[in-house]
């Protein structure tokens, strides 16, 4: 059976799969000869893998409480955050550089970027 490829169709797949594969989520991470698995406290990690090359922390927005009012007050919403610790490991060369996110002290995200060279 010949295989067609209609060329916008093969454009779009293309495209998915650049995207998809730029920043690849996964469920563990391979560091040194140690396996580590989301919901691992920073300890833990920091015990399996060391140090990671960079530690990053921002605030990542949570969603606001709804809160009841009356006709005689003030409502005021206040844009309320959760700290995120991101810490990037390197693995080596060949190997995908690593970043892991940690919400209140576990490992939440783990994601794969550009590769080493």
């Amino acid at each position: 059976m010949k295989s067609v490829c209609i060329p916008r169709l093969c454009a779009a797949l293309l495209a998915v799969f650049a995207i998809a594969s730029a920043s690849a989520e996964t469920t563990s991470f391979r560091c040194k000869n140690d396996l580590v698995n989301l919901g691992e406290s920073k300890a833990s990690v920091l015990q399996k893998c060391g140090e990671p090359v960079v530690k990053d922390t921002f605030c990542k927005p949570i969603e606001p409480a709804v809160t009841a009012s009356s006709p005689n007050s003030t409502v005021i919403n206040v844009n309320a955050c959760q700290n995120v610790d991101d810490w990037t490991y390197n693995p080596g060369r060949g190997q995908f550089m690593t970043s892991l996110q940690f919400e209140a002290g576990k490992l939440t995200t783990i994601k794969y970027g550009d590769r080493v060279k």
